[in-house]
């Protein structure tokens, strides 16, 4: 006991001084961040490294690398396309919200921006949890599981509530702290002599669930935007550092993946044991240690950068009238909305008792039925505002938009289908997304502005 209380004393030590020399020299006024520091936000929103990939194996086999390299192009470049006009048209807080409100009305803005607050608190809660897993290596922490997630979800809070020059500077460290691990563990692999040869993998389990894998490892780039109006030069911005994350994240999922199919490691234990698991085999266990310390950055650096995202929309929504006024609150030296960050950290410390199973599918229902939302805002403001600027524009117009579409609804329509024929575990799963999307029009009927 005396040795965990003395592990616990140091870890919280190193994170409080961490924390103060990051904030330490931010001013009362609202400081906004560059390219860099966006890049690693929105690394963070969508991956944090490629924790979290490895159950793909384990669902698709040999044909992981295939799916891997096929699926992001098209649910994803077209999801990347319509963020970038639409955000290059109106680059304010809150983002996708108001741009769906402009171009389809408060009703289907307010559809908006509760389907994403629900597919976040979900996705936030697994985080903390995870946060644990990847800690297992200090076997201390583990009899503290609670306790270390709350921590986590509070240091969280509090740096958000500081701003996003802390939070893109945290975002900057924690990449250098997933990314480094992984140059060592490519680096030990790719020279290793039982490399040469190709161990055999199962086929594909299921088709659904590889499909799902992979979207849920790559979503959240329209959260990127809500945050737009504390960036500098925010098209300019935005267009290098989503093409700096998307190049980032697309390549080290490959090569990860590339690494593990060539290990011999079977898929089921590859997704049970992770990649510290991967590294310890490579390079021994210092090697699986430092690969358990970046999971743990990754789940920190995820967190903090979605709910840096989230917080910024019930701000916008309570200016609506569609939340309490009290979200729209600022606080009165970093100028964050800081009730909002408060209330998306005690929903989310409530949620991390909830059992994981099935959130993927949860997650990417809720997601698609918000990103469906936003091509349609896209079509209206083509014509509602086809004289705004538009820095980046889509080269097509209304039909090639359409058929723009159909390549992530045809991925998701696939994963669906998979999932419900492959394994009736994942049907609850898919009804409580559906009764989740309903949701939105009864709570409609009670926020509605009165005529």
């Amino acid at each position: 006991m005396p040795e965990a209380l003395n592990l616990n004393f140091v870890v919280g030590s190193v994170v409080f001084e961490f924390m103060k020399s990051v904030t330490a020299s931010l001013p009362k006024t609202l400081r906004k961040i560059g390219v860099i520091p966006l890049a690693a936000v929105i690394f963070f929103t969508v991956s944090g490294g490629p924790y979290g990939i490895e159950p793909l194996i384990g669902y698709a086999g040999s044909y992981a690398i295939p799916l891997l390299m096929i699926t992001p192009l098209l649910y994803d470049i077209p999801i990347i396309l319509v963020v970038l006009e639409l955000n290059s048209m109106m680059p304010v807080e809150g983002g996708y919200y108001e741009w769906v409100k402009r171009g389809l009305g408060m009703n289907w803005a307010f559809f908006e921006g509760w389907w994403t607050w629900l597919y976040t608190f979900v996705d936030l809660a697994i985080y903390p949890v995870f946060f644990i897993e990847y800690a297992s290596f200090f076997p201390e922490i583990e009899h503290y599981k609670i306790p270390v997630c709350l921590l986590m979800i509070w240091l969280n809070a509090g740096l958000n509530i500081r701003g996003i020059v802390p939070v893109g500077r945290t975002a900057m460290f924690l990449t250098v702290a997933v990314m480094l691990p992984f140059l060592i563990l490519f680096f030990t692999g790719f020279i290793h002599t039982d490399f040469a040869a190709v161990h055999h993998h199962n086929g594909m389990t299921s088709l659904g669930m590889a499909i799902f894998t992979i979207m849920w490892n790559f979503i959240g780039w329209d959260n990127a935007t809500t945050y737009a109006g504390e960036v500098d030069k925010p098209i300019r911005a935005y267009l290098k550092a989503i093409f700096l994350a998307f190049s980032c994240i697309y390549i080290i999922y490959i090569a990860i993946t590339w690494l593990a199919l060539h290990s011999g490691i079977p898929g089921s234990v590859f997704a049970e044991k992770g990649i510290p698991y991967l590294g310890e085999l490579i390079g021994g266990k210092s090697l699986g240690t430092i690969l358990s310390i970046g999971g743990m950055a990754s789940m920190t650096g995820i967190f903090c950068a979605v709910l840096l995202s989230v917080s910024r929309v019930p701000a916008v929504m309570g200016k609506d009238n569609l939340l309490p006024k009290i979200f729209t609150r600022l606080h009165p030296k970093y100028q964050t909305p800081y009730i909002s960050i408060i209330a998306c950290a005690i929903i989310v410390s409530l949620l991390i008792l909830l059992p994981l199973a099935d959130l993927i599918v949860m997650d990417i229902c809720l997601y698609t039925g918000g990103v469906s939302l936003e091509f349609a805002a896209l079509i209206s403001l083509r014509k509602k505002a086809a004289g705004d600027q538009r820095p980046f524009r889509i080269p097509l117009e209304k039909k090639g938009l359409l058929l723009l579409f159909l390549a992530p609804t045809f991925i998701f329509v696939l994963a669906l289908i998979g999932s419900i024929t492959g394994s009736a575990e994942n049907k609850p799963a898919i009804l409580f997304a559906i009764l989740a999307l309903l949701s939105a029009p009864v709570m409609w009927i009670f926020v509605k502005p009165k005529a």
